[in-house]
């Protein structure tokens, strides 16, 4: 049985009960996260441990702490012999349970807070490439926010596995901004670039990573909008993300981008992001 994580206790994964009154079941109002293990190794947890309070403090989510719950990641690897694999971590906080109201609970609630980790193998090898489709933005405005209110993410994301794709590009005013569960970047004429961080863009701890290894490996870089049509014309196109690593993109919406293959930037992020998650 998988051992799971629930306000303060572990469980088999199975015996975890809760209310029908959680926010988080009505309201879908919550957060979480998602960290990455290689071999065991949580991958950049500090950075995922500042998002999460991050998201807390902007919900107006009181009673937990971000740091109190990093604990748990590698508590829940343990108990699922996982120290030595690599695997994924699922940490959310709701509100908590209280009478069904659009208001937040005065006095604030007890947050319930849940985790589980399982053993990670990709669907997809980053490295052979993959396609991906663009679709209007119909989220919410509030993006940076990890907040669990993902139906139009996942809405998006029916339609790109549809399609054969593996991701859906989100485009605004025809600015391409992220994908379903990933960041973008599209190179031309060696200059990468991605969107800036905004409240339409999630503030992804890959991304940060990413353009750090950027400028460790002297690529010229800039945060700036990327217009939707720009995408077709690029030299390379890639999202990166927790699952998804750096995925070249090498087809949009059936146009084939670049050479129609995995480029030289895209292979380099994502070599140089496993040696720093293996700890190379």
């Amino acid at each position: 049985m998988h051992t799971a994580y629930i306000d303060g206790e572990y469980l088999s994964r199975d015996e975890v009960r809760i209310s029908p009154d959680d926010r988080g079941f009505l309201f879908s109002d919550g957060v979480y996260e998602v960290l990455r293990a290689y071999g065991g190794r949580l991958f950049e947890l500090e950075r995922h441990v500042d998002r999460l309070a991050y998201s807390l403090g902007a919900m107006q989510i009181r009673g937990v702490g971000a740091a109190d719950v990093a604990p748990v990641c590698e508590e829940l690897l343990a108990r699922n012999d996982l120290s030595d694999a690599d695997a994924l971590i699922y940490l959310q906080v709701t509100r908590g349970t209280a009478p069904r109201t659009h208001k937040y609970p005065d006095p604030p609630v007890q947050p319930t807070v849940y985790g589980y980790a399982w053993a990670f193998t990709p669907e997809h090898a980053p490295e052979e490439g993959g396609r991906a489709i663009t679709v209007p933005d119909q989220r919410w405005a509030r993006c940076d926010i990890k907040t669990v209110a993902l139906i139009p993410n996942c809405m998006a994301n029916q339609r790109a596995r549809e399609a054969g794709a593996v991701e859906a590009i989100f485009v605004r005013d025809g600015v391409a901004l992220e994908g379903t569960h990933t960041n973008l970047f599209a190179a031309s004429q060696g200059r990468i670039r991605t969107a800036p961080l905004t409240n339409y863009i999630l503030p992804g701890v890959t991304r940060a990573v990413v353009l750090e290894l950027c400028e460790e490996a002297g690529f010229e870089v800039g945060e700036e909008p990327v217009f939707a049509d720009e995408l077709y014309h690029a030299d390379e196109v890639f999202v990166v993300g927790t699952t998804a690593e750096v995925t070249p993109i090498v087809d949009l919406d059936g146009r084939a981008i670049g050479t129609g293959r995995p480029g030289e930037f895209s292979l380099d992020l994502l070599q140089r992001l496993r040696i720093r998650a293996r700890g190379g």
